[in-house]
């Protein structure tokens, strides 16, 4: 039985040129942009993800009787055994040179969090088969529990790509709206761009799957995402791959907590490397988390085996994160748990 040093320690070798497979992958000695594990420009909304956690603290608490923490949650019917996911990642011929096989990757991804008890979101890309094969590993792979994500291309190309999850049975569906100024895109001849409230109406009421919009970093445009009826966001940079400079996904969250009001699904993306860190992304608004960089370097290490025990690591860090603040479920989870150094 491999352990988790030995699985990253391949994905360095693998990925040598482009990613150091740090111990702690906070962006601050990547060696590549994008292409590459990297951010864009001075990398400081990557840096600013993982920076956000270091400032939260932990309030231990050992006098109760929370000894056998429940992590169960459920997302769209579906139990969960952990309010962890893996973030939509696809497109290896661009981000990874080639090393590592599109399809094997993406199936790496959902059926290691088949078997670690959760599910994972898909990508999309210029490559029009990636989508595809993403539907393809949740329909063969995850026995159709997965989310499909679609870039924010023109509402007619996005309703023809939210028809073919509805017919893989995906779980639900969404856009992330942070890659609206993707040049790979528009190169290719798929132009992608902002969207409108009316615009994201019209998709929302083209399907019965719940859509979720990911890319979400201020309190108006959550409140607007409620609006348009969607069934949840993501609060996400692109993991600093979108726009420089903005601030770290865990520094807006208990702001766009408030506006929404638990009216849609909270979700957090950037910088999650623990299960301390969903334990701080819980007490401060959010009902789950993505996990997107160390999912891709532990499926490059030993693919789906790679994925499901990097996912079960943070599963078991999260129960005794709880048992040692005192939380008997997620619902028990609060700022009590946490104290916050300015950011």
């Amino acid at each position: 039985m491999k352990d988790i040093d030995e699985v990253f320690n391949k994905a360095r070798y693998t990925m040598k040129g482009i990613c150091k497979v740090c111990p702690v992958c906070d962006g601050r000695s990547c060696i590549t942009g994008v292409p590459g594990m990297g951010g864009r420009g001075s990398r400081t909304g990557f840096r600013r993800n993982r920076a956000a956690f270091e400032r939260v603290l932990l309030n231990l608490r050992t006098m109760h009787d929370a000894a056998d923490p429940d992590t169960g949650y459920d997302f769209f019917g579906v139990k969960l055994s952990f309010p962890v996911m893996g973030a939509p990642m696809c497109e290896t011929t661009y981000n990874f040179l080639g090393k590592v096989d599109d399809y094997k990757f993406i199936k790496a991804q959902v059926a290691g969090a088949e078997a670690a008890g959760t599910i994972a979101f898909t990508g999309d890309s210029p490559d029009p088969p990636l989508y595809g094969m993403g539907l393809q590993a949740i329909r063969e792979e995850a026995g159709k529990k997965g989310v499909p994500i679609i870039k924010p291309r023109e509402v007619h190309k996005i309703i023809e790509r939210i028809r073919m999850a509805e017919d893989s049975g995906a779980l639900a569906v969404g856009i992330d709206i942070d890659a609206a100024g993707f040049d790979n895109l528009n190169r290719a001849g798929q132009p992608v761009a902002p969207l409108s409230v009316d615009k994201l109406g019209r998709i929302v009421e083209s399907t019965s799957l719940p859509l979720i919009l990911k890319g979400i970093m201020t309190p108006d445009e959550a409140a607007l995402a409620v609006e348009c009826g969607a069934a949840g966001v993501v609060v996400s940079n692109h993991g600093g791959r979108a726009l420089d400079f903005t601030p770290g996904t865990l520094e807006v969250l208990p702001e766009i907590a408030s506006a929404v009001q638990g009216a849609i699904k909270i979700i957090l993306d950037g910088g999650v490397r623990s299960g301390e860190d969903v334990l701080k992304a819980i007490a401060l608004g959010a009902e789950a988390v993505l996990i997107g960089r160390p999912v891709a370097i532990a499926a490059v290490g030993d693919g789906e085996e790679g994925v499901g025990l990097y996912l079960k690591k943070i599963h078991n860090e999260l129960v005794k994160a709880m048992l040692l603040t005192g939380c008997a479920g997620l619902s028990s989870i609060s700022p009590q748990m946490i104290r916050r150094v300015d950011w």
